[in-house]
């Protein structure tokens, strides 16, 4: 392995071959020796299909490093053979059968054994595949699938070693095994490091100890590993180790106090055992320089709480006591007058751990209710599809209840054919009835609710003397009408008795805990039932927070309450959800196919409590007699003064932004941001390093004053710097306050869709002070101005 220190330079000849050989077989290099592999690699003639009229020919085969694919086709253009790849770090999943749009099209004329669907994450299209044979789709679904969990399971070293063995290949121009110097140089323009010409010949030189100016397997690996040595961490440890050499188990002990974890002698000695890969060290319980830097490097030393990627929190509260993770326009894939309507944005926003899902209702042909945006181009997708998937993902990510968000648009006869499907799709995962028998005090626990799918929407009521306008409408949200006049401007208005209609029975007895009604203020506050459900848009429930937050925030604590974009947003985009989280809102719904900042806070805020989507309130949220104000904080609930201080000290492997030129390097630096109520709002920025993104060091103090950190996300965002154009980004991570560890942590970054960077990490410091008196608005502006 790359990383791990052991110098193969000093090998005999015969360990050399044997490397060498080992280098020659991804699979055993991979730890992966099995039949499924071997098959891929020699390659599969199948069929790539996007419908019935448009079905080619592809080649695919498993490419050397093991990690990566390539689709042959008849197109020969190095353009046209970089995007026939891909990597198994993009593959979200692999679904057997026919289990995509297309496939499923094609069901009665393709066999179904035979075909399988690669789903990957981001905006790539999913790929549609037909083997000749149905063993050989089963084989490579089971090897892509092995393939995927390997990559899950990869400790970071091993990252780092596939990472520079993918750049080693591309950088080997004539794939002789060897490197030239100039090989070695654009080795460096590839992993994005821009060293003296100086420096990059005295490493080759030193390297190169067979003198025939080539760079052979082993004195490759020297090489890479001299580029790969973390000073910054080599510091840490001589801080704690007292000759330099080792780290006694009670010295290993005290750097863990500083940490903030068990600081225990068994907690060390377990360590020693786990990452020391020297045996005689690890037998004399010392930890040596290099099983240090395998441990800082490891998943037990990430900046997220371990304890918070499982579920902690207590899940018997009722559901108003959480914030719910909730998506808005679920069906869409990207904007909201054009884009295709889709059961894939369903799937993604389950597997993301989404609780509430939203499916906007029209009249179908032949009787059958479809899904898309009203008087829009957007295509559209039967209502039966939407159902049939989330039946099959409701809980493949969390098993705490999903709440179904109808926009009812349809007539009586096609809201009873909806009604039929989702008792016959959804059997018994669906609550047709209260719990309990008992009068509602409170909406029931995520808990109680576990494996259950609920449905928002409009509910008849049995004095129809009661009904009003509104009651009478076949709306099932306050927010339809809404958001259709604002998305269709230009639309002739229609006559209200045209839009709307009765409700049907068969789907109004669905309702039992949400049922929507209009927001008529918040007197009579004690004679709201609980299973009564408002939806605002953005703009009234921020009017809410800034006029009457407090109210707001006691009102959130019984009933539910669901926030949506402005129909404005044609293009997606989405509001900021934090301020509306300060209020208590549960339901913060956004765009989950529009990536960026908002998405990024929604990721963070559901990071923590094994991702479940719910999140527990802070409890001065939760009280009907709270005196938490938003627009207000200091000295009240939740005001706990916090000082939170970051040292970003380095960065490892960013990737490069502009790869279109070899020779652009990045300039990297670090935005850290906080995120929660107002005044705890701000942002702050390390200087930036030039031509370096393979291992910048900064080594720059950013200190934060917190008034409600139980609130607070913390983000880190890298950018390269740009002097004539905006910054481009790079890569970013969000936590909550109450999920950041503290002392020396490695932050791994996230791309712009929420994936995985990897390898590329931050290497960050965190100290926090509770207690510690807020400074003064004169006082934080006096420090600003010093700053700059």
């Amino acid at each position: 392995m790359l990383g791990s220190g052991k110098s193969a330079a000093s090998s005999p000849r015969g360990g050399r071959r044997k490397a060498a050989e080992k280098t020659k077989d991804p699979g055993r290099r991979l730890g992966l020796d099995n039949d499924d592999i071997r098959l891929m690699m020699q390659g599969s003639n199948m069929v790539k299909v996007r419908s019935s009229r448009w079905q080619k020919s592809r080649n695919l085969r498993l490419l050397e490093d093991g990690l990566t694919v390539w689709c042959e086709s008849t197109k020969s253009s190095r353009k046209a053979k970089a995007q026939q790849t891909f990597a198994v770090t993009e593959v979200e999943c692999v679904r057997e059968g026919c289990q995509s749009e297309a496939l499923r099209r094609l069901s009665g004329s393709v066999q179904e054994n035979q075909c399988f669907t690669v789903i990957f994450r981001g905006a790539r299209k999913s790929l549609d595949l037909l083997c000749p044979c149905e063993d050989e789709a089963k084989r490579w679904v089971r090897g892509l699938r092995t393939l995927k969990d390997h990559v899950a399971n990869m400790t970071q070293n091993e990252k780092l070693d596939h990472w520079i063995r993918g750049y080693l290949r591309r950088a080997d121009q004539n794939q002789d095994g060897k490197m030239s110097y100039d090989e070695v140089k654009r080795l460096l323009q590839m992993i994005n490091i821009d060293l003296s010409e100086q420096y990059a010949r005295s490493l080759f030189k030193r390297c190169d100890r067979s003198g025939d100016n080539r760079l052979d397997h082993i004195e490759i690996e020297e090489f890479c590993r001299e580029l790969l040595r973390r000073p910054e961490l080599d510091a840490v440890f001589r801080h704690y180790s007292s000759n330099g050499c080792v780290l006694a188990t009670a010295e290993l002990r005290d750097f863990l106090g500083d940490q903030g974890e068990d600081a225990s002698l068994n907690h060390a000695q377990t360590l020693i055992l786990t990452y020391e890969l020297n045996d005689w060290a690890q037998k004399n319980q010392f930890m040596t320089q290099n099983g240090f830097t395998m441990y800082m490097l490891s998943q037990e030393n990430d900046v997220v709480n371990p304890d918070h990627t499982r579920v902690y929190q207590d899940m018997s509260r009722p559901l108003a006591h959480y914030f719910i993770s909730s998506s808005h326009n679920t069906y869409l894939t990207k904007d909201q007058v054009t884009s295709a309507s889709s059961t894939e944005p369903y799937i993604r926003a389950l597997n993301q751990g989404c609780r509430c899902v939203e499916l906007d209702c029209w009249d179908g042909d032949k009787g059958e209710p479809v899904i898309y945006h009203g008087h829009t181009l957007t295509s559209k997708v039967p209502f039966k599809e939407v159902i049939e998937t989330i039946a099959q993902y409701a809980f493949k990510a969390s098993p705490y209840p999903l709440i179904l968000s109808l926009e009812n648009h349809c007539s009586v006869e096609q809201q009873a054919v909806m009604a039929k499907h989702l008792r016959a799709i959804l059997g018994n995962k669906l609550l047709t009835k209260p719990l309990s028998g008992q009068p509602l005090k409170d909406l029931p626990s995520p808990e109680e609710l576990k494996g259950r799918i609920l449905v928002k929407g409009k509910k008849q009521i049995s004095h129809l003397s009661q009904l009003g306008k509104n009651d009478s409408c076949a709306s099932f949200s306050s927010s339809s009408e809404d958001e259709i006049a604002g998305s269709t401007k230009n639309t002739p208005k229609k006559d209200p008795a045209m839009v709307c209609s009765k409700l049907s029975p068969a789907l109004s007895d669905l309702v039992v805990y949400c049922r929507s009604v209009p927001f008529r203020g918040f007197e009579n506050a004690s004679g709201k039932l609980p299973n009564e459900l408002s939806s605002f848009s953005e703009n009234e429930a921020l009017k809410l927070i800034k006029d009457s937050g407090k109210l707001f925030v006691r009102h959130n604590s019984k009933q539910l309450s669901r926030i949506y974009p402005s129909g404005q947003r044609l293009q997606s985009s989405n509001y900021d959800p934090q301020e509306m989280w300060n209020g208590g809102c549960q339901m913060v719904a956004l765009n989950f196919q529009t990536p960026g900042e908002q998405m990024d806070l929604n990721q963070g805020r559901f990071l923590p409590n094994g991702r479940c989507g719910y999140v527990l309130k802070p409890s001065f949220l939760c009280s009907p007699t709270s005196n938490f104000n938003p627009e207000n904080t200091g000295g009240g609930p939740g005001h706990v003064p916090t000082q939170l201080t970051i040292r970003i000290i380095s960065a490892q492997q960013l990737p490069k932004i502009n790869t279109e030129k070899a020779s652009s390097i990045v300039d990297p630096q670090v935005w850290v941001e906080i995120h929660g109520v107002a005044i705890d709002n701000r942002r702050d920025k390390t200087h930036r390093i030039d031509n370096n993104g393979f291992n910048p060091r900064w080594d720059c103090t950013l200190s934060f004053q917190l008034q409600v950190p139980d609130l607070a996300l913390v983000r880190f965002v890298v950018e390269d710097h740009d002097h004539t154009a905006k910054n481009d980004f790079v890569g970013q991570f969000t936590i909550p306050f109450t999920s950041l560890r503290t002392g020396y942590r490695h932050v791994h970054l996230l791309k712009a869709d929420g994936s995985s960077l990897s390898p590329a990490t931050l290497f960050i410091h965190v100290k926090v002070r509770k207690g510690v008196p807020i400074k003064t608005v004169s006082e934080r502006i006096a420090m600003a101005k010093s700053k700059a």
